[in-house]
């Protein structure tokens, strides 16, 4: 065992704190010498840190033969070492179809799903790849390739969640050395030879010749830009959560900001007080807000450039109200005086995956039957379509009004032809609200109201013998209003679920 290899990489897990002893270590072995290396590396280690191993191995199944004989030497291998082991294999090419995903994303989401879902069901506490400083440079680079912003400088992580990679400051031809010492063979992956792929080309061809004729530390280097942009990044990330806590509402599976709050972020609040913020600074905070609203809808931001957000803030600064780009998972619409992003690939994260899953199985579009009851009772309807609940009660109308004084939010029970329908505004809808001289289509008033179009799919209204009665935000209808003979009326409320 090479001493100054180990003892880096025992400096780079103590360094993020990510071993601790106790811990089961599921280790990602593709077969590969970076992953092997890794494998013998932490079995050498287990003892001194305290920590128990178990093997993990996705099969892809691009390569035919090859990816069967991938698994078969890794379980061997697990089996030579005594240590559990556990794969899967899954249809990275039909994800990749369904999901407009080239193959090595597609790849890469189904390897850290199985990782994870192997974490719950087996109880391990970390997930280690391994990623190396070669890895390292090379993402780098592709990202600068690709017009990255400083955020993707920070390139790959040391620890992201449960998942580690100790190998990240050690070089794979030192793995390589340390694994013919030991006499233990790996498998060679060919497509990792193919030149029309734009890392494959960085590993063999561009970052060789900055090594050999330009910079013979380009790849430390990287890795130290890596370092010193994850810590900027960490700032920044910590500046701008604090302002999305703020300023970015949550709709359904969507999330949406004022254009202004974007644009504008610390318009109500000095983020620093006594240090001069300039413009370009609230650009750059603005940057990281659209990155960070990305973050919170898919969990991350990959495929994203500086460009495409740059799109994003262009379309608040001058979008008129409908417009809409689509961007990689995400698709962004100007309404009125807000922008609101929506997931396009099925990927959704934290509250914004919440709400998702939770109505999967719903659609904006609804219909309830509504009874009422006697004068002081409350007629309860839930619309899980929309996360609403609604609230009609009968009241004693003339001590309901000398209460509150308010005469334009009940409707005249005696002049509603029950059963009444609660139902999603559909395209057609007339409506003629208490004071107006006659009816408008109620897709008028939902523009004056500034109603985004994606919610007025959803938008409730009440009718009777299929005249409209009542909607969210207007007056009741004019000729369901009480009259001077009223006995009873029904007021309508609702709240969120």
């Amino acid at each position: 065992m090479s001493i100054d290899l180990i003892k880096r990489i025992l400096t780079t897990i103590s360094r993020h704190q990510m071993l601790r002893a106790g811990d089961r270590v599921g280790i990602g072995v593709s077969g590969g010498s970076d992953s092997v290396a890794l494998l013998r590396i932490l079995q050498e280690l287990s003892g001194q840190q305290g920590i128990r191993l178990a093997v993990l191995h996705f099969n892809h199944g691009l390569r035919g033969a090859d990816s069967e004989g991938d698994e078969q030497f890794v379980a061997a291998l697990a089996g030579q070492l005594s240590l559990p082991f556990f794969s899967a294999r899954e249809n990275v090419a039909g994800l990749a179809r369904a999901r407009h995903l080239n193959l090595e994303d597609a790849a890469r989401r189904l390897r850290y799903g199985f990782f994870a879902a192997v974490a719950r069901d087996r109880r391990i506490d970390r997930a280690a790849v391994a990623h190396t400083a070669d890895d390292q440079a090379e993402t780098v680079l592709a990202r600068v390739l690709r017009g990255t912003g400083p955020a993707g400088l920070a390139a790959i992580y040391p620890v992201n969640g449960h998942v580690v990679r100790p190998l990240l400051e050690v070089r794979r031809a030192e793995l390589r050395e340390y694994l013919n010492k030991l006499g233990q063979p790996w498998r060679e992956d060919a497509s990792n030879q193919d030149r029309s792929r734009l890392r494959s080309r960085l590993r063999h061809e561009v970052l060789p010749i900055l090594e050999r004729q330009i910079q013979p530390a380009i790849v430390e280097h990287l890795g130290r830009l890596a370092a010193l942009s994850r810590g900027d990044e960490a700032f920044w990330k910590a500046l701008t959560r604090a302002r999305l806590g703020a300023l970015l509402e949550r709709e359904g599976g969507r999330l949406r900001i004022r254009c202004a709050d974007l644009l504008n972020p610390f318009v109500n609040e000095d983020p620093l007080p006594g240090i001069d913020f300039p413009a370009e600074a609230r650009l750059a905070v603005t940057q990281r807000l659209v990155r960070g609203i990305i973050e919170e809808l898919r969990g991350h931001c990959r495929q994203w450039t500086a460009d495409h957000v740059g799109r994003v803030v262009y379309l608040a600064e001058a979008g008129s109200s409908g417009s809409r780009i689509e961007l990689p998972g995400v698709m962004v619409e100007r309404s009125f005086d807000w922008l609101c992003f929506s997931p396009t690939d099925g990927e959704t994260k934290g509250y914004a995956a919440a709400c998702a899953d939770a109505n999967s199985a719903a659609s904006p579009a609804f219909s309830h039957l509504v009874e009422l009851g006697n004068p002081g009772e409350s007629t309860v309807v839930v619309v899980p379509e929309i996360a609403r609940r609604f609230h009609l009660k009968v009241v004693d109308w003339h001590v309901w009004r000398s209460d509150t004084g308010l005469d334009n939010v009940a409707l005249d029970r005696d002049l509603l032809n029950l059963p009444l329908v609660l139902r999603n505004w559909r395209p057609g809808d007339s409506f003629r609200p208490k004071g107006r001289r006659s009816s408008r289509k109620l897709k008028q008033f939902l523009r004056m109201k500034r109603v985004a179009v994606s919610d007025r799919e959803g938008w409730p209204v009440l009718t009777s013998a299929n005249m409209l009665v009542w909607t969210r935000g207007l007056p009741v209808a004019n000729d369901f209003a009480p009259r001077p003979a009223t006995r009873a009326g029904v007021i309508i409320a609702e709240e969120k679920l």
